[in-house]
């Protein structure tokens, strides 16, 4: 048996110094990070989000994941604690509502170096040592962009003779797009862009209702439009890429590789292998590519991927 957790190593800058947040647990007289178990129905990354906010009083997006922990318990199951960079901005902090508690009896602030030498842990003090890293090559302050196959729809072969650009969602994939609102929010997404089929808009809308957004929907990124102008689908991947907003693109599994082919230009070789395989996401299955935020002229740069599948309640 497996028990799955999450969490996040939060980070600031301040003065030009790097500051990470440290909590500090009276029940067992520790230094750690904050995280928890994932609740039923709970993706890995929406429970990071949560158990941040419970934990802290902060209210964050994920940005690049980090190394995970894996661990014997005392009852034999093994325990698996996912972990992101976690970048807290000023607002976060002036509404905070942080109380302490029987769980989390204090939060602080502190240097990163200090912080990876008072966690009580191993594997916290690496994952410390990883944020270091990324923030001294350049790479912790990103922007992603998620690449979402739309949630299940009927079947082809039911809609023959019909126009294929209204194909419905099963009632399985409206299920899937409603799980998908706290996936999506858990990197905190600005944009919403989509092929205009049923199916796709179907799958973001959910989404974008709960965020305010609009739907933008892009005719390149259908099937047909991907196959007409395969060059133009590109060309709406490239716009949305380089100006360092937090998009998600919903698309269809016969567009995947042309739009991979216009991400993947701002990897390395090593990563192209990750990207190639989103070209066969699962319905409602996203990729998520991490980049550098858009400086100047600057290209950005592909700092880590990441594949998540939304968790549909049994409720």
């Amino acid at each position: 048996m497996t028990v799955f957790a999450a969490g996040a190593v939060l980070w600031r800058v301040e003065n030009n110094h790097l500051m990470v947040a440290v909590i500090h647990r009276a029940r067992y007289d520790d230094w750690s990070l904050p995280k928890g178990k994932v609740d039923p129905g709970e993706s890995l990354p929406q429970t990071a989000v949560r158990e941040i906010l419970e934990e802290t009083g902060l209210k964050v997006d994920l940005g690049v994941p980090l190394s995970k922990a894996e661990y014997q318990l005392g009852s034999g199951a093994t325990k698996e604690v996912h972990y992101w960079a976690a970048k807290v901005k000023s607002k976060a902090l002036l509404k905070s509502k942080f109380k302490p508690n029987e769980e989390v009896a204090l939060v602080t602030w502190m240097p990163a170096t200090e912080a990876s030498k008072i966690l009580s842990y191993e594997h916290d003090q690496q994952l410390v040592r990883e944020t270091i890293a990324l923030h001294e090559s350049g790479n912790l302050d990103t922007k992603p962009i998620l690449l979402l196959r739309h949630a299940k729809a009927m079947a082809r072969s039911d809609f023959k003779g019909l126009d294929d650009g209204k194909r419905l969602l099963l009632p399985e994939g409206l299920e899937q797009a409603q799980s998908l609102i706290p996936l999506i929010g858990a990197y905190g997404v600005k944009r919403v862009v989509s092929s205009p089929w049923t199916r796709c808009v179907t799958t973001v809308e959910p989404y974008a209702k709960k965020r305010g957004l609009p739907v933008l929907k892009r005719s390149a990124l259908s099937e047909a439009g991907n196959d007409a102008d395969p060059v133009r689908a590109r060309e709406v991947i490239d716009e949305v890429t380089t100006d360092g907003v937090t998009t998600v693109v919903c698309s269809h599994r016969p567009a995947l590789p042309n739009i991979i082919d216009a991400i993947a230009r701002f990897g390395t070789a090593g990563q192209e292998i990750l990207l190639n395989e989103s070209r066969a996401l699962r319905p409602a299955e996203l990729t998520v590519i991490h980049l550098t935020k858009a400086k100047d002229d600057t290209e950005r740069r592909i700092v880590a991927i990441e594949t998540q599948y939304p968790v549909v309640s049994e409720n």
